[in-house]
């Protein structure tokens, strides 16, 4: 039986841990060729271990412009196209109103927009006909999060872009979407500094209201980028989908 993204080529940002990581496994595991872009070796091989199949890894960061033009130029050579592009890295610190500096505007703004954004543009040249564009925002695109005003925004930023975008694209034949995740159980909280007694506040907290019950998982977002990727929504053009366990849905008001 044939496998969902069969002969697809597929990149992803930020590939090597939480949404990332299980959708480069999911793509792999559904018949894709699958280059993440990782920012050491060490992560790159861990990642790669997991992702298994037809899966390789190039170094770099999406704020070192220069990394993204040699992974692309690497697919260039050696596959000549693109037929997914996940663009999914991104930045979650706490930003209090009176306490952000310039380059803490500038590092949020590098990472989640701007990298994104020559992401998309860099890919431009290598996608196919069909090929299949997702960025990662959020659900918080259409809310408000005290502390979390510059993360919001670039996550708004995002969804906008993939309006934007659409014509561009469109005229290739390629298409361009959003996934917008709620609160997902990823590595990202360990790495804000956060004590194990504070995620696991965090993560009940969110359990307490969300309709789900409880914080998403990885896979969920990979089932849903699988979808995405894939020709069963061929006919989405610069559209979002919510994967938030009802958060923006019920217009859930926390303190974060």
């Amino acid at each position: 039986m044939p496998k969902r993204l069969d002969g697809k080529i597929a990149f992803l940002t930020g590939g090597n841990s939480g949404i990332g990581l299980a959708t480069a496994k999911e793509f792999a595991k559904q018949g894709a060729t699958v280059v993440i872009l990782a920012r050491s070796q060490e992560k790159a091989d861990r990642a790669l271990a997991e992702i298994g199949g037809e899966s390789e890894a190039v170094i770099g960061d999406v704020t070192d412009l220069g990394s993204l033009e040699i992974a692309y130029s690497m697919i260039r050579e050696k596959y000549g196209r693109l037929d997914i592009v996940f663009a999914n890295a991104g930045i979650v610190p706490t930003t209090p109103l009176g306490e952000v500096s310039v380059s803490d505007f500038d590092q949020m703004s590098d990472v989640n927009f701007k990298g994104t954004f020559f992401t998309v543009q860099y890919a431009f040249p290598l996608l196919t006909n069909n090929a299949s564009v997702i960025l990662v925002s959020s659900c918080l695109d259409e809310m408000g999060a005290e502390n979390y005003s510059l993360y919001n925004a670039t996550k708004a930023a995002i969804r906008s872009l993939a309006r934007s975008l659409t014509p561009d694209l469109a005229r290739k034949g390629a298409r361009i979407n959003v996934l917008s995740p709620g609160p997902i159980d990823t590595p990202v909280l360990e790495n804000s500094g956060m004590s194990d007694e504070q995620i696991h506040t965090h993560k009940q907290a969110f359990a307490n209201v969300l309709a789900a019950g409880r914080v998403g998982e990885p896979e969920e977002m990979a089932k849903t980028a699988l979808f995405m990727a894939s020709d069963d929504s061929s006919f989405m053009f610069g559209s979002e989908i919510q994967a938030d366990g009802g958060m923006n849905q019920m217009r859930i008001a926390m303190q974060w």
